[in-house]
């Protein structure tokens, strides 16, 4: 028969067990956000001239292939200056990185140039986008991003890092890979501006490729933090900068 002493201790040693069992699981989700990560894209947000023709071209691809995305408010036409895998307990730090970038750039004077649609391949299909003239003022700010954001990366991430939902619940391999390997391959010399415009089949995007691209100039309105979405989609925005000119 148990005693009194004997039930009293055993109540003690359940709680504490209890009370070990919740700090053990407040720990592990302390740890789970302390390493977890989130791919970013520090982007420039286009004025009206370069969205309009964005858009117009993104409905011509959405009529090649419905279940392709439509541009707006949770597709971003943007342009990509740098995508990177960040440590999420970091995102303030980056913030404050980029601002001070922003604070020595004066980007809504620059004037930049679209002169052609492009596309990369994938599975029968394109992921299509406008090319914008690369300029200094262009190379000059991602080199500044990049050496702003570098204490806070981290090397590689996983689907987790990206926007998902239920639309859109998959992340594509090349997604992965191309946030990983943005430095060095989309950056200097390599750097290829440029705003998505959406998806099409190869053999709709070859005939597009093939008209005469009416080139246009347009400039900078603002400039955001977004975490990415698949296919490098700009899905949440984090940060937004209004830019004075």
């Amino acid at each position: 028969m148990r005693t009194k002493t004997t039930v009293v201790a055993a109540l003690v040693i359940g709680l504490a067990a209890a009370l070990g069992s919740v700090t053990g699981g407040e720990k592990a989700r302390a740890a789970e956000r302390e390493n977890a990560v989130t791919a970013i894209d520090i982007l420039l947000e286009p004025d009206a001239t370069m969205l309009k023709n964005a858009e117009a071209a993104n409905e011509r691809l959405l009529k090649d292939f419905p279940k392709g995305f439509a541009l707006g408010k949770s597709h971003q036409p943007h342009i990509s200056c740098l995508q990177r895998y960040v440590k999420t307990a970091d995102l303030d730090k980056v913030y404050v990185a980029v601002g001070k970038v922003l604070a020595e750039e004066k980007p809504t004077g620059w004037k930049l140039k679209a002169h052609k649609y492009y596309y990369i391949p994938w599975k029968g299909l394109g992921l299509a986008g406008i090319v914008i003239e690369t300029t200094d003022d262009l190379i000059r700010y991602q080199k500044k991003l990049i050496d702003a954001v570098e204490p806070f990366t981290v090397k590689t991430g996983t689907a987790a890092a990206f926007v998902t939902t239920k639309e859109d619940p998959d992340i594509n391999q090349p997604t992965i890979d191309y946030v990983e390997k943005f430095v060095p391959n989309e950056t200097g010399k390599k750097f290829n501006p440029h705003v998505t415009i959406g998806l099409a089949s190869e053999e709709y995007l070859k005939k597009m490729l093939d008209e005469k691209f009416e080139g246009f100039t347009f400039s900078p309105a603002g400039a955001a933090v977004y975490q990415l979405g698949n296919f490098g989609t700009a899905r949440k925005k984090l940060k937004g900068w209004e830019l004075k000119p």
